[in-house]
């Protein structure tokens, strides 16, 4: 399987969808479920648990979308969120399962993942070329492979089916799960970005299938042979219960009665006559519009590529094959499944809405006329003899203002010209009256009635010789249906604008030789006295320009009803395109997809493309998009036509695009990968980092770290010359001769910050970076550091709280990685959002994983926070200031950290000497950074006490053995400090002015109970100020973020 194929198969068994179903609702209320058989595993187990108590309601309404039983429950308990979706396979494999099976699977990967709510087909809908053998096979061999995809697609059946066998196929590959058929189609990089790629396959073998998802329709599929058809008369429709009647004689009795279904739901039917059935057609359709007069049917008669095969149609239902709603499987379809006559269909309501267009080819010639003579009809008169008179047409005059009125309407997409007339040395009143004076003289005579055939020979003569050899093969009159004169009188024009053909076209059927009346087909239509006529050709070019005049009225509509406050559409779903077989390549010039290419060019969002090659299509002319009403949109059946079908939901279901889904699942994959790749190197970090610590402080059987007499560390500096000068070639080498050890973690540490400190001046020179930072001091455009103490001490309040102040660090040099994903803006804005007064970031990249990048970035994040939270308080601007934590050993890292934007900086006491740290607290104090103090031992209090006032703002004791950099996770070393006579002394000689903070296990160590408050409380009894919290922030979920602080602030 390719590879985008995959990650769509991924897709449907497990990636999170938009639009996988949010419901409360109990499963057991829905009732399409038949088994689970099918389902998922973890589907299986709930479905289980819940489905058992709907099967007998599912067995007993088979007939409907498992949808339509939400309407059951309450409306507020459930969110069916799930798309109308439709999805086309199509092959052109020459054999016809290997067929089958390809556009199956391929309209299978390119529908929405399966769920609990949804995990069968609704529809499907297939074609198959008349030249494949075995049209039996074609229904059972679906069925299985929709069974047999179940574990990679999730649909365990098909609930309904319908399709038949045709001369041509149309069909369309999408884009999602055929990365490569716009390359192989030679689309343009635009085309590219359309969901589908329509194909139309004229007599070659092909297979197209749809399959669709219909949440909250009715769907019935239904056979109708010829003796189940009433005739259609004026006496049946004045029987008692007439339209009850025809339904229960046609198979569609109870359609649209269920409980749950909307009575303003109209009904839609798809229609696939066999050709024998066109005998019956006529009577069926009027009384599919007498039964359903708010309906609306659309459809085409199957086809042959030649005479000497034979058509089949389709009807499938799962529930008539297994006897209940979810059917028997592939192997209990039926042998009635495949029918060589009637007519199959399938009846939809609910949750869709259906567009329609008929394209009719009928370019009009000739002038305008007006029926001034109709049949005779003379008492005696047989029925047939009747019918015959009321379809003809015996006499026809010039309609002169009809005639001027479309003359000097502009064709849509053709100029005009005239060679006789000189348009340009005349005005435009002249040159209009010149056209009118010309155009007069043309029709002189035919001022005067004249049959039509006269009349069809007089207008021939003024034709090209295709026109004229088209006339003499076959005669095309039109019928006004209304709304010429006052409208707009150009067909073109009119379609463009969407207000309908103007003409209803018909191929007489017969004509009078002796009176030259011509004479409709027998009851399809009845001819009034002063009907407006004209005669009509066939053309390709005028074909084309129909087509695209249609799509351009359709879209027109369709916009002026968004902007126009009207219908405000969801996107369309999927088109049907329908045309005749003497349409296609050969009507447009050899260019085989056009009219599909049309469809695609107009909806270009579109997910799904099909149709075929019909005998005629069925319909009403103008379908939905005129308007129009009546007897002069009636359906019909339209010869030489096309129709276009465009589908969507009324209710604005949430749209599935393939392509779209296929971009995710690929970014999914890739972010995926890249979390994995992310989580090997932050394992590999984890390990080096732990590993260095462990090795800064020796292995388990080294001797302990050397102390002074006062228990401190005794930690050396980094020994630089420890190797001999080596010559290779010509390059010299420093080969070490003995390597030193460090004794302990903090001198390890130590030594590879020194290195990266000479590492970072020999890219920018200590006098470059000082010439920088009093730049930086200098320009009132650039950040200044903040009082970090100030909202600290604030933050106490006058009741004394304890103060938590949250540390950003990517890990701990021993315990390894704190966070799966380290997302420090997002993370900060969290806890700016918590409303903490300060913040710390750890900005150290030897052992705690960050960089001095990590302080910019902290302070950019809260100061976006700080202007976003003002819009909504009058307080203004207030940032969280920023502590960096680091360990300091020079002012080169004060005059960088400056740089980045830290507001205040820490200095460990520990691996400073007394002189250092005096040094090191001036420095920061004259680049405006303030220090807070970190201290381990009683000796290091000692240290800070020696300090003048103002040295240090804040005095942090740290639970953390320095020797190992792990920390005393009883958190006692903490408290022995706060008890410590060395902190009394401290605060005998400064005061309460610098606030004593504890860090280390803050959060973290927890009582006998479990309770890590009570440590905070004890802490705070002993004079503790507040604590810096940063392993015990990172086991907090970040929703919880802002009740942990609170928690902790005792």
């Amino acid at each position: 399987m390719r590879v985008v194929e995959t990650c769509l198969a991924l897709l449907h068994l497990g990636a999170a969808s938009a639009f996988q179903c949010r419901s409360s609702l109990p499963l057991s209320s829905l009732r399409h479920h038949r088994n689970h058989d099918h389902l998922r595993p973890a589907e299986a187990t709930l479905a289980g648990r819940n489905v058992a108590g709907s099967l007998t309601n599912g067995r007993q309404n088979g007939g409907q979308s498992g949808a339509t039983a939400l309407r059951m429950a309450d409306d507020a308990a459930v969110s069916d969120d799930r798309p109308q979706s439709f999805a086309t396979g199509y092959s052109t494999n020459p054999s016809l399962a290997a067929a089958i099976e390809e556009a199956t699977t391929a309209a299978l990967a390119s529908l929405p993942p399966a769920s609990n709510m949804q995990y069968e087909i609704d529809l499907a809908m297939v074609v198959a070329s008349s030249l494949y053998e075995e049209p039996s096979t074609i229904v059972p061999t679906l069925v299985k492979v929709v069974e047999a995809s179940s574990g990679l697609y999730g649909y365990g059946g098909v609930r309904h089916l319908v399709g038949g066998t045709a001369g041509g196929v149309i069909g369309s590959r999408s884009l999602a799960s055929n990365p490569g058929a716009a390359a192989n189609s030679g689309t343009t990089e635009g085309e590219a970005q359309k969901e589908c790629i329509p194909i139309e396959a004229e007599a070659t073998p092909a297979v197209s299938v749809t399959l669709a998802l219909l949440p909250d329709v009715e769907v019935k599929t239904f056979h109708v042979s010829k003796n189940d058809v009433p005739e259609f008369d004026g006496e049946l429709t004045r029987m008692e219960n007439a339209a009850e009647g025809w339904k229960r004689e046609v198979g569609l009795a109870g359609f649209g009665e269920d409980e749950n279904t909307k009575e303003e739901d109209e009904p839609i039917f798809m229609l696939i006559p066999s050709p024998a059935f066109q005998t019956n057609l006529e009577d069926f359709l009027r009384g599919l519009q007498f039964a359903f007069p708010q309906g609306q049917t659309f459809g085409g008669i199957a086809s042959t590529v030649s005479s000497l095969s034979r058509a089949r149609i389709f009807a499938y239902s799962a529930k008539s094959a297994g006897g209940n709603a979810g059917g028997g499987g592939a192997s209990s379809v039926p042998d009635n499944s495949v029918y060589g006559d009637g007519c199959v269909g399938v009846a939809l309501k609910g949750d869709l809405r259906i567009d329609t267009m008929v394209a009719q080819n009928a370019k009009p010639v000739g002038g305008v006329y007006r029926v001034v003579a109709a049949g005779r009809q003379t008492p005696g008169m047989t029925e047939r003899e009747d019918e015959a008179a009321r379809s003809t047409i015996g006499a026809i005059v010039l309609d002169e203002a009809a005639t001027v009125e479309d003359a000097e309407g502009e064709e849509y997409g053709v100029e005009e010209e005239d060679d006789e007339i000189n348009v340009e040395a005349m005005s435009a009143e002249e040159a209009k009256e010149a056209k009118r004076a010309k155009l007069m003289a043309e029709y002189a005579k035919a001022r005067i009635p004249k049959p039509p055939l006269a009349e069809a020979n007089f207008v021939m003569k003024a034709l090209s010789d295709d026109d004229q050899a088209f006339m003499r093969s076959a005669l095309l009159i039109g019928l006004e249906r209304g709304g010429g004169i006052g409208s707009t009188p150009n067909e073109l024009a009119r379609l463009a604008k969407g207000e309908g053909h103007r003409f209803t076209v018909r191929q007489v059927a017969s004509a009078g030789m002796k009176d030259g009346s011509v004479t409709f087909p027998l009851g399809s239509v009845d001819v009034s006295v002063g009907a407006r006529c004209r005669f009509f050709v066939r053309d390709g070019d005028f074909a084309k320009k129909e087509v695209e005049a249609l799509w351009t009225g359709y879209k027109k509509k369709e916009l002026e009803g968004t902007l126009l406050g009207g219908d405000n559409l969801g996107p369309p779903t999927a088109c049907f395109v329908l045309p005749t077989l003497d349409r296609g390549a050969k009507l447009f010039g050899g260019k085989t997809g056009y009219e599909s290419g049309m469809a695609s060019e107009y909806l270009s969002g579109i997910p799904s493309i099909s149709g075929f090659f019909a005998n005629g299509v069925l319909g009403k002319l103008d379908g939905t998009i005129a308007g129009t009403l009546g007897s002069a949109n009636d359906n019909m059946l339209h010869g030489s036509s096309s129709q276009y079908v465009v589908f969507r939901s009324k209710t604005k279901r949430p749209f599935y695009s393939p392509r779209k889904a296929k971009a995710e699942a690929v970014d999914a994959a890739a972010l995926k990968a890249e979390e994995e790749s992310a989580e090997r190197e932050l394992a590999a970090e984890d390990e080096k980092r732990t590993l260095m610590s462990k090795t800064f402080g020796g292995d388990e059987s080294s001797a302990a770290a050397p102390r002074s007499e006062d228990g401190e560390l005794v930690v050396r500096r980094r020994e630089i010359h420890s190797g001999r000068a080596m010559s290779v070639s010509t390059v010299e080498w420093s080969v070490a001769e003995k390597m030193a050890k460090p004794t302990s973690a903090l001198e390890g540490y130590m030594w590879e910050k020194e290195t990266q400190v000479d590492r970072l001046r020999e890219r920018i020179s200590l006098a470059l970076l000082l010439s920088q930072t009093k730049m930086a001091m200098a320009d009132p455009t650039k950040p200044k550091p903040r009082d970090w103490i100030g909202p600290v001490k604030r933050a106490a309040g006058d009741n004394g709280s304890f103060v938590i102040i949250p540390e950003c660090k990517r890990m701990e040099p021993v315990s390894g990685s704190l966070r799966k994903r380290y997302d420090l803006s997002k993370l900060v804005k969290q806890l700016a959002a918590a409303g903490v007064p300060a913040i710390s970031v750890n900005s150290d990249g030897v052992l705690f994983g960050g960089t001095m990048e990590d302080i910019t970035k902290a302070r950019e994040a809260l100061d976006a926070a700080a202007v976003a939270e003002s819009l909504n308080t009058d307080d203004g601007v207030v940032a969280p200031p920023v502590l960096a934590s680091d360990l300091l050993l020079y002012p080169y890292q004060l005059y960088k950290l400056r740089l980045a934007g830290a507001d205040a900086v820490t200095l460990v006491a520990g691996a400073l000497e007394s002189k250092d740290l005096l040094y090191l607290t001036k420095i920061a104090k004259t680049v405006q950074l303030q220090v807070v103090a970190s201290v381990t031992s009683e000796v290091q209090i000692d240290m800070l006490t020696k300090l003048g006032a103002g040295s240090i703002v804040a005095m942090v004791v740290s639970n953390r053995d320095l020797e190992t950099f792990d920390f005393d996770d009883s958190g006692e070393q903490a408290l022995s400090l706060l008890r410590s006579e060395a902190l009394a002394a401290f605060r005998e000689k400064h005061g309460d002015d610098v606030p004593v903070l504890v860090e280390g296990r803050v959060g973290i160590v927890e009582s006998a109970e479990g309770d890590s408050v009570a440590y905070v409380q004890a802490l705070k009894d002993a004079g503790a100020f507040g604590a810096i919290v940063g392993g015990g922030m990172a086991t907090v979920d970040e929703e919880e973020v802002a009740k942990s602080i609170a928690s902790w602030t005792v």
